[in-house]
């Protein structure tokens, strides 16, 4: 049995996700309205490590959801990441081979984070069981 309350785990997870992915997606709003368009390259650089800090920490307050979740949802939701995982890894590798072969227009790596969890949302309806 989990030590937190499943509402809890819910709710602190919640919190947490509107938290970091609140900021991430905020910073990126102003910068593709220009509002760092004048940074130099090595602070445009050490600026683009810290806007992946909430990327980092989303990941790890999923991680904490499911340790504080029971068995059942910590197996249902492990098959859904790895599912679409498989998912992410296979579109992004079919597009980064139609880039080098097929001339296909780039798509930044940015764009990684989004799929993965539009994957997610698309096969967590179709998984319901950890089987």
């Amino acid at each position: 049995m989990p030590a937190v309350s499943p509402e809890s785990a819910n709710r602190k997870y919640l919190i947490r996700t509107l938290l970091f992915m609140g900021g991430y997606v905020a910073v990126n709003i102003a910068a593709i309205f220009g509002a760092f368009d004048d940074m130099k390259p090595r602070g445009a650089a050490a600026f683009a490590l810290v806007v992946s800090v909430p990327i980092i920490c989303h990941i790890g307050a999923f991680l904490a959801w499911l340790r504080d979740s029971d068995e059942f949802v910590r197996g249902v939701a492990v098959k859904r990441m790895v599912i679409a995982m498989g998912i992410t890894l296979s579109l992004c590798s079919a597009w980064g081979l139609m880039e080098v072969y097929a001339k296909a227009p780039h798509v930044s790596a940015v764009m990684v984070v989004p799929l993965f969890w539009l994957a997610y949302g698309l096969v967590s309806p179709f998984i319901r069981t950890s089987h």
